[in-house]
């Protein structure tokens, strides 16, 4: 995609925040008309700058008490044979590829104790894991969308 100028930024920081405005809201924020801000919203989209759109969740409405961020140091060998193995696990709520001493993060969430244990054992089987409980999440920042330092 071209560079992104001031408005698509704007849009970008508005639907970043706030994911459930309209277009002529948008438009009207950021100085274009509904048509002009869907066109652009539209472009956004199709070039992959947006990729979805999604609800968030709180975690203990669902009845996942417990957060924990699980490190696993593993092989190259045993690397896709770990992932897979998470992407199974329905409390893997996502997984990260990192450098450094551990090779991948999961971050987990589940219902109690027992089922982490669960989760952390089958996990080991491909390596030494670490198992971090989360006190508190904080909102999340929205990514910056310009590209000066």
């Amino acid at each position: 995609m071209e560079s992104l100028d001031d408005i698509d930024r704007a849009i970008l920081e508005l639907l970043q925040a706030e994911g459930r405005l309209t277009g002529a809201e948008v438009g009207r924020r950021v100085g274009l008309s509904q048509p002009a801000a869907g066109a652009r919203i539209q472009r956004l989209e199709k070039s992959g700058v947006i990729t979805g759109y999604r609800a968030v969740v709180a975690p203990a409405a669902l009845g996942l008490n417990i957060h924990a961020v699980v490190r696993l140091r593993t092989t190259h060998a045993q690397l896709p044979q770990a992932l897979a193995l998470a992407a199974r696990i329905p409390e893997v709520v996502s997984t990260l590829r990192v450098t450094g001493e551990d090779c991948l993060l999961f971050d987990v969430h589940c219902t109690h104790a027992e089922r982490l244990e669960e989760i952390v054992d089958s996990l080991a089987r491909h390596g030494p894991v670490t198992t971090s409980l989360v006190l508190r999440t904080y909102p999340p920042k929205p990514l910056p969308t310009n590209s000066a330092p």
